[in-house]
């Protein structure tokens, strides 16, 4: 088993405070919390309390002022093999960077307090209806008046969508340029925003994933996030740290699967021996930890490139596309050796199988990330024509 090296002596002891957190105020919930579709609010205030969230905001929000990326990993490391529903990633690592990097001083100081306390929850709404990740064709719209903008459209599979309560949506500002899309931080609360159906999905059933709709909602200009034609921009600029906190805990729920089939295979018996002493179980689970060795490998490299602030686009597309690869094999693999019971929903080892076919394709399908990597190398069509 590989031996990581990226973390240190304090990184261990927030890992230890986590578990003991988990332990008492995450995982007794579970079981209720994929019956209701959603992860309770008390959990989100819960971690707010722990300083869990958004630990780069500043003191003066409650923040710890803490830029290091590794404490995100922990958490996503910890929490998400056994509740992957908790999507502090995404308030984290996903939408809580355009509230630090690109907010204004007023923007912060409305909102940010309430971010880290757990009060408001994050989400971000992209995609929409029949386009899929194609920003290009985006529909949605946000039309210029004299001291706000008017919102119109629909977004999907928008998650924490029912639990957020400031969404950052990207609309197009010109009907003319694909290109120029704003982003504006829209509250739950206001006129013409309805939420739709909290959608059913083959996995992460604790995980609230919602319709979206915008009829005419007044956004302040006060709300626009930067420049209101300048958001593809912006956009970009966090898809790397967006891939490589995927890519954490892909690998993270891929070797929890290996450990929790690990111990079944030592426990099961078949024609009087225990299953994992078979040639059968012990060269899969030898291809299945060589395999998790390299994905923590790439992972950890690109997290110390990321550090440095030297992760390039290229890089977290490998690392997300081949994170996201090696789970879906490993958990197939864990399935099969654990046999009629692996396909019972009793058995942990199924809800992590359905949990990880979303991994790719959300933060970017496999083929997209293929698609980045290959132009990378300088095999694109469009500059060979």
């Amino acid at each position: 088993m590989l031996k990581r090296t990226i973390y240190e002596e304090e990184h261990e002891i927030f890992r230890n405070s986590v578990r003991r957190w988990a332990e008492e105020n995450i995982y007794p919930h579970s079981e209720n919390w994929r019956e209701e579709g959603s992860v309770s609010r008390e959990a989100w205030k819960s971690a707010g309390e722990q300083g869990f969230l958004c630990m780069y905001a500043d003191e003066k929000y409650g923040g710890l002022g803490l830029q290091d990326f590794r404490y995100d990993m922990i958490l996503c490391e910890e929490i998400g093999p056994r509740e992957p529903g908790f999507f502090l990633g995404l308030h984290n690592r996903i939408v809580g960077p355009y509230m630090q990097n690109f907010a204004s001083d007023a923007q912060r100081d409305k909102y940010m307090a309430d971010i880290v306390s757990g009060k408001t929850i994050l989400a971000v709404a992209m995609t929409e209806p029949g386009t899929g990740s194609d920003l290009a064709g985006m529909t949605t719209r946000a039309v210029e008046m004299d001291d706000h903008w008017v919102l119109n459209g629909s977004k999907t599979y928008i998650s924490n969508g029912f639990l957020a309560g400031l969404v950052l949506v990207a609309a197009r500002t010109n009907p003319d340029a694909t290109h120029e899309i704003g982003l504006f931080l829209v509250e739950d609360i206001w006129d013409g925003f309805a939420r739709g159906r909290n959608l059913k999905k083959m996995g992460l059933p604790s995980q609230d994933t919602a319709e979206l709709f915008f009829d005419n909602v007044k956004v302040p200009k006060e709300n626009v996030l930067g420049d209101p034609r300048a958001g593809f921009k912006i956009m970009m600029t966090n898809l790397a740290e967006e891939r490589l906190i995927g890519a954490v805990g892909f690998v993270a729920r891929a070797e929890h699967a290996f450990n929790i089939t690990m111990n079944y295979i030592m426990e099961r018996r078949a024609f009087g021996k225990v299953i994992g002493t078979f040639q059968n179980s012990r060269f899969k689970m030898a291809s299945m930890r060589t395999e998790l060795d390299a994905a923590w490998a790439l992972t950890d490299h690109c997290v110390r490139e990321h550090l440095n602030g030297e992760l390039s686009a290229e890089m977290a597309a490998e690392a997300k596309l081949y994170t996201s690869e090696v789970e879906g094999r490993v958990v197939d693999e864990c399935v099969q050796l654990h046999g009629g019971a692996g396909f019972m929903d009793e058995y942990e080892i199924s809800r992590l199988y359905t949990d990880a076919r979303i991994s790719r394709i959300y933060a970017g399908t496999s083929e997209i990330m293929r698609e980045i990597i290959g132009r990378g190398l300088g095999l694109d069509d469009r500059q060979r024509n």
